[in-house]
């Protein structure tokens, strides 16, 4: 594999092409976990998944699978799910969605329990919730080489791995001399920081096997040019014209305007701007009924309801500014009556999130004060022609009145995915089959719309020693 070339630009503004490669190649997912999984951070899970002392969740990657433990009341502790003895998963029957190895095994999407210690069903190794081996039956026969019981040496331990949280999700690196997740994520932490995403709980958590390459499947929801021809049922809400962003490996969208893109000068990007052309007392209660009903997400029930008010609480002509505002400040007086506390975003810091934010590799966020909509897509094994998709909403809710949700499978059907996602989920098959054609030469980006997905690739290709972006001549 080739080394990446540098860049000209390096906020990716010119017209860039790059090759199919890593969405089809065997050779680059065989390469994707030494080169790309096992060094980079990985969102695993939430917080709240981990609430008592001997809570554990399984992340699996690739072939690899993660065992995530809260070892005390403010700490967790992250190991490989495999016992140094000869090599069987601690905890097991799960795959992930990755390949299914055995007969019994159900495919379920992770593991998750409690117990104060780890036993290995092969030969009863059993370790403790700090990696360390506490029982290893005749441990006398290797001759002192294992230690001794109480003394075991660090070769019979759990290997460790780096955890980590933000925004109340649960982050892991296999590179141990990877630099903090903090450090990692900037600077989309600090713009997403305002909207408190630890204090939102899963409404629902959806995944599924699509047969096609984990990054087709990211990318059908990296940028809103798509809209037009994928959704153009929303065209009557607004305009979709967008702006990209590169932010080191991250990336950002947000609703931008020809004009304003010509005037270089600024937009508001909020997902909550004023919908459409006509009476906006009808087109937020519009655009948002029907956002809850085909997305199922990217709003809150508060909103929906309180837009379908505007009609009769505002009189016609009131400036859409005015209905937006009275809007917001209803569903945040209303949330709060139940409990739900709004975070303090000033207008300032809702523009600068902007309308959605990537996390490299593999992780999408749409945040709003309440909610939020994210997307999460992982290899199926090394197999470039499928992954596992994930879509999960998250929202406020009362203080104990957080609704119990698991992780649930859906087929890749379109009848059984809300509709918007259905839309998007419509195009990947076809892009996974279209990029082996030989009639394609390359991907052309749009160079203002679509860098989030342009920077993914130019972050692939520094990891990964092939794929660079070129020039497009």
């Amino acid at each position: 594999m080739n080394k990446p070339e540098t860049l000209v630009s390096d906020d990716l503004s010119e017209a860039l092409t790059y090759p199919a490669e890593a969405f089809i190649s065997h050779e680059y997912a065989e390469a994707e976990p030494e080169r790309l999984w096992s060094k980079v951070w990985q969102q695993a899970g939430r917080v709240e998944e981990l609430k008592e002392v001997g809570d554990y969740i399984t992340y699996n990657i690739c072939h690899d699978s993660i065992l995530i433990v809260r070892d005390t009341p403010t700490t967790l502790k992250a190991y490989h799910n495999v016992c140094p003895h000869r090599g069987r998963r601690l905890v097991g029957n799960n795959t992930g969605g990755g390949p299914k190895t055995v007969a019994q095994d159900t495919g379920a999407h992770s593991a998750k329990g409690n117990t104060l210690k780890f036993g290995c069903n092969y030969h009863a190794w059993t370790f403790g919730m700090d990696g360390q081996a506490i029982y290893i039956p005749d441990s006398e026969d290797w001759n002192g080489a294992l230690g001794t019981p109480g003394a075991f040496s660090a070769c019979t331990s759990l290997t460790l791995v780096q955890v980590d949280t933000w925004g109340g999700w649960i982050w892991i690196n296999m590179d141990l001399e990877a630099g903090p997740l903090r450090e990692y994520l900037e600077p989309i932490a600090t713009l997403i920081d305002p909207f408190e995403f630890e204090h939102m709980r899963y409404r629902f958590r959806f995944w599924g096997i699509f047969d096609c390459n984990w990054k087709v499947a990211l990318e059908a929801f990296l940028e809103p040019y798509h809209v037009q021809g994928t959704h153009p049922q929303l065209i009557k809400y607004g305009d979709f014209y967008s702006f990209s962003k590169a932010f080191g490996l991250h990336g950002q969208t947000g609703f931008d305007s020809k004009t304003h893109r010509d005037e270089q000068t600024t937009v508001e990007t909020s997902v909550h701007r004023a919908a459409g052309d006509g009476d906006p007392r009808h087109t937020i209660a519009q655009m948002q009924l029907e956002y809850w009903e085909t997305i199922g997400a990217s709003t809150s029930e508060t909103l929906v309801k309180t837009a379908q008010r505007l009609p009769e609480e505002l009189p016609e002509g009131t400036p859409a500014a005015e209905v937006h505002k009275y809007w917001l400040d209803t569903a945040k007086r209303i949330d709060a009556e139940r409990g739900v506390i709004w975070p303090e975003i000033s207008n300032e810091q809702m523009a600068a999130a902007g309308l959605a934010l990537s996390i490299f590799p593999n992780m999408n966020f749409i945040p709003g004060p309440t909610f939020a909509l994210a997307y999460r897509v992982r290899p199926y094994g090394t197999d470039p022609d499928k992954c596992i998709f994930e879509a999960v909403a998250l929202d406020r809710f009362p203080e104990g009145k957080e609704p119990a949700t698991e992780w649930t499978y859906v087929e890749q059907d379109l009848d059984k995915w809300p509709y918007v996602i259905a839309q998007d989920i419509s195009n990947m098959v076809e892009v996974q089959r279209g990029y082996k054609s030989r009639g394609f030469r390359g991907n052309l980006p749009n160079p203002w719309q679509e860098r989030k997905v342009t920077n993914l690739h130019r972050g692939l290709a520094k990891y990964m020693g092939t794929g660079d972006l070129k020039p497009l001549r």
